[in-house]
């Protein structure tokens, strides 16, 4: 009998082996269930899986590996939430972390999300999951360790902090004045509890029986939808392609413009992802629909099918692309917020990056040229044609109201005396040439 077992920062391998006689593999990430279906195992566990910078296991490949006969077993991290989410189609979730997703008490993904090291070095977990802070805290009470108010203190900071930076030297500190901390700081060492652990190993120790029994009687599995988006995964997990490939970044890495470009922009979306989280703030769902309509607009993916080709060719799933929308709308969110503290920092940059006194220069013999105003609907659309058709080589956006506030404008009137002022200033620039 046979298994495999999908397991990172929870559980050493050597932890994992002392319960079950398996095959280990890391945490896991989209396509990797498909891929182990192909070697037919008995039964697969789901311990870990990633949950950022790789599409995350799909729905749909556990489905398809049920179908095939094989249990799947989820616990723990990525393994209880799948779980919580599939019971009802035949994935077994074990451990109290699954329980309390299945039945609503946990809803929140940073519940169980952990920061931990790369691959080269065992997936070490950096900082702690909020299950096992809660259940820490928990024992501590019941143990006459912590009073209630300091318990319920220390778990409302622990919440408030973003899921990379749950260490408990610094969950301590912010709250060393409550009473009860100190003697909390004392027994935690051997007091702490590893809510995720504990939950994996009660998994494995059920595969074991599984495993040692006789088989029961195959149930009858809902059919998965072969739908393109699943063709689509098999096709590329079947012809060998990696699903996510780091080679991509080595290509990025090799032209160093556009790799620090692209690296601005991730930070950026880290940061307004970890202020979503501080202000516990998720995009309104009008927020991404403005998203993907603005991303179809710019790329020309005017049909679904255009849209759906787009979302093949650049390995994502709709899940998936709804999350990069997201990140979007919360960049734009974070953007905005800062919109009076922007100015500032922008010239500072220019002056970093040397290119403050030629605008400057330009900006002050803008102000001597003479501009013409131009009131009528016909002299704005000749300069709005002009500027964008012209000088941007684009289309006259629809919205020139969210144009002009994605450039730090207050509307399209401003955006108007802008481009107005740009525009008789090149033309008066061109005419002086031509008359020298």
């Amino acid at each position: 009998m046979t298994a495999v077992v999908f397991v990172g920062p929870t559980l050493s391998p050597k932890a994992v082996s002392d319960c079950l006689d398996a095959k280990i593999l890391p945490p896991v990430r989209q396509g990797d269930v498909y891929r182990a279906v192909q070697e037919k195992p008995d039964a697969i566990g789901i311990i870990d899986g990633f949950f950022e910078g790789v599409p995350s296991v799909w729905h749909k490949e556990i489905l398809w590996a049920i179908e095939q006969g094989i249990p799947i077993f989820g616990s723990a991290s990525m393994g209880a939430l799948r779980a919580a989410e599939l019971a009802d189609f035949g994935m077994i979730g074990v451990g109290r972390i699954f329980e309390d997703y299945h039945s609503g008490v946990l809803q929140d993904d940073d519940e169980v999300a952990v920061l931990h090291s790369p691959a080269e070095l065992g997936f070490q977990p950096l900082s702690e999951p909020m299950v096992s802070i809660s259940a820490t805290i928990s024992q501590a009470q019941s143990d006459g360790i912590l009073p209630p108010a300091s318990a319920v203190e220390m778990l409302r900071h622990a919440k408030a902090m973003n899921y990379r930076q749950r260490v408990w030297a610094d969950i301590l500190d912010a709250v060393n004045e409550l009473p009860g901390v100190p003697a909390f700081t004392e027994w935690l060492p051997s007091g702490r509890i590893d809510a995720k652990a504990q939950d994996a190993r009660a998994m494995l120790v059920r595969m074991s029986e599984h495993l040692g029994n006789a088989p029961a009687p195959p149930l009858d599995p809902v059919r998965t939808e072969r739908t393109l988006m699943w063709k689509a995964l098999r096709k590329r997990v079947d012809a060998g392609q990696p699903v996510v490939d780091s080679s991509v970044l080595d290509e990025l890495r090799l032209d160093p413009e556009l790799f620090a470009r692209m690296r601005e922009r991730a930070v950026l979306a880290l940061l307004s992802g970890e202020d979503a989280v501080r202000q516990d703030r998720s995009p309104e769902r009008s927020d991404l629909i403005k998203q993907m309509e603005d991303h179809r607009a710019n790329l020309g993916l005017s049909r679904r099918s255009d849209l759906m080709e787009w979302i093949e060719a650049n390995d994502l799933n709709p899940d998936s692309y709804e999350n990069m929308l997201a990140d979007g709308a919360r960049i734009e969110a974070a953007v905005a917020s800062r919109a009076g503290l922007l100015d500032a920092q922008l010239l500072s940059e220019l002056r970093r990056s040397d290119q403050y006194i030629d605008l400057r220069d330009r900006a002050i013999s803008k102000a001597q040229c003479a501009i013409p105003v131009g009131d009528s609907g016909s002299d704005r659309l000749r300069v709005l044609m002009w500027y964008f058709e012209s000088r941007l080589d684009q289309e006259v956006p629809d919205d020139l109201d969210s144009y002009a506030e994605a450039i730090g404008l207050v509307g399209r009137d401003a955006f108007y005396e802008l481009i107005e002022a740009e525009y008789w200033y090149c033309h008066t620039e061109t005419d002086a040439g031509a008359a020298e």
